[in-house]
């Protein structure tokens, strides 16, 4: 008798004041474990494992108590963010959230990782991911190529300066065409931006 496929699929509570959990999501998350353990990635998502054939069953339910779901393996992974202690105007929690709607989740040749942050105080991290936004003074300062990870580990480099979010939104939506297009396969996007440059990812997008 042939198993059914099962699917890794990472949750967490979608963009808001800090990495929370509510105990509606909890209760929701344990109905479906069954048996398994709860993975906690280090970048705010949790990874289950569900039948393919539930997946969109369970999406939904998970959506109706503010859970998100993204697909796991080399996709862009939700945005990993600060905990707007300041305020959500004031730290630009809409923007965060606009910004991870419009890329999480799309297919890169390796997994990538966002970052935002709101202030130049840096808890989200931003300078050690791939793709790393900080809000600062009236605008939106853009990073690329960070690496946290071994040898290689570096802090991004500074993209754009004080943009506004449309702005924001287009250059990010074009660096990550870019790459969709460009990498090599299973290329890590920090590889990638070493290998065309920075300033020349910046003429080729523009």
């Amino acid at each position: 008798m042939q198993t059914e496929k099962k699917v890794k699929i990472a949750v967490n509570g979608g963009i808001s004041f800090g990495a929370k959990l509510n105990a509606k999501q909890l209760m929701v998350l344990a109905d479906y474990l069954g048996d398994q353990e709860l993975e906690l990635t280090t970048f705010q998502q949790l990874y289950i494992e569900v039948l393919e054939s539930d997946f969109e069953f369970i999406q939904k339910k998970f959506s109706e108590v503010g859970l998100s779901c993204y697909p796991v393996g080399n996709f862009v992974k939700s945005l990993r963010h600060c905990n707007f202690c300041k305020g959500a105007e004031e730290e630009g929690m809409p923007v965060a959230i606009e910004l991870n709607k419009r890329i999480a989740g799309r297919p890169v040749p390796f997994t990538l990782r966002p970052a935002y942050t709101g202030c130049p105080i840096g808890c989200g991290e931003p300078l050690i991911n791939d793709i790393g936004v900080i809000k600062s003074r009236d605008g939106y300062d853009l990073y690329i190529g960070g690496n946290p990870k071994g040898a290689y580990a570096k802090t991004g480099t500074l993209f754009l300066e004080q943009v506004q979010p449309d702005e924001l939104y287009d250059a990010v939506d074009k660096v990550i065409d870019f790459y969709a297009e460009n990498g090599k396969k299973r290329e890590p996007f920090h590889k990638f931006v070493n290998r065309f440059g920075v300033e020349a990812i910046k003429e080729l997008v523009q």
